[in-house]
């Protein structure tokens, strides 16, 4: 009879526990010959498995406002539309300022979406459930562009998102990523990851929201805007 022996970083594992990713990596299993091919193809599928990519579903159909809350007088004023896939904010003559919610309350999440920067003073972001929020364009209290860093009621801007300036496409689409694990924010700008903060304020249930901020001569667009929720 062949024991099964693993030998694992910091001394032996117990069999009847589960095995980290870490620990199979530094594990050494003696097999005969013969079997070492199906180890690999079950510690690959193992990684597999861990290093999925999580699937993001839409919550914006490109066609309507179906699953969000308008503010009132938008039909008239028509702040908020999707045109050909794309959700356009646009502020009116009055510059009043408004947010798109979600119908939908969140807790944990990760959510991804493209953003392009229109005319004007570009003053957006997105809320996370309801008051955190994360900025996009130029900030009115520091006067200057604070793309992905988190604005808090009460803090203003605690910390600052790093490489926006080489990472940002002014004039084209962005491609952003937001993931909120209990009070955890973490923001991708194209991929790459530019902030991390964990906000006091955060609460654990609520909506989403895409702003158009008052008193300012803008538009912004966003598309593709898709979502998974999280453990």
């Amino acid at each position: 009879m062949r024991r099964r022996i693993v030998i694992a970083r910091g001394g032996a594992v117990n069999p009847q526990e589960p095995l980290g990713l870490d620990s199979l990596e530094q594990s050494v299993t003696i097999l005969p010959m013969q079997f070492k091919p199906f180890l690999f193809v079950i510690l690959f599928g193992f990684a597999s498995d861990i290093f999925a990519e999580p699937i993001l579903k839409p919550i914006f159909n490109g066609k309507d406002l179906a699953g969000w809350k308008a503010p009132k007088g938008n039909e008239a004023a028509g702040w908020y539309k999707a045109v050909d896939g794309v959700l356009k904010i646009q502020s009116g003559p009055k510059k009043k300022g408004s947010i798109l919610w979600t119908k939908k309350k969140y807790q944990n999440f990760l959510m991804e979406f493209e953003f392009r920067m229109g005319v004007g003073r570009v003053d957006s972001g997105v809320h996370i459930r309801t008051k955190d929020q994360i900025q996009i364009g130029i900030s009115g209290s520091l006067n200057r562009d604070m793309t992905c860093s988190p604005y808090i009621p009460g803090k203003g801007y605690p910390v600052e998102a790093k490489n926006i300036k080489k990472l940002l496409k002014p004039k084209d689409w962005n491609t952003m990523r937001i993931q909120a694990i209990g009070p955890k924010y973490t923001v991708w700008l194209q991929g790459e990851k530019v902030m991390t903060y964990k906000s006091a304020s955060a609460i654990k249930e609520g909506p989403l929201g895409l702003q158009l901020h008052g008193s300012r001569d803008m538009s912004i667009d966003y598309r593709n805007l898709k979502l998974t929720e999280l453990k």
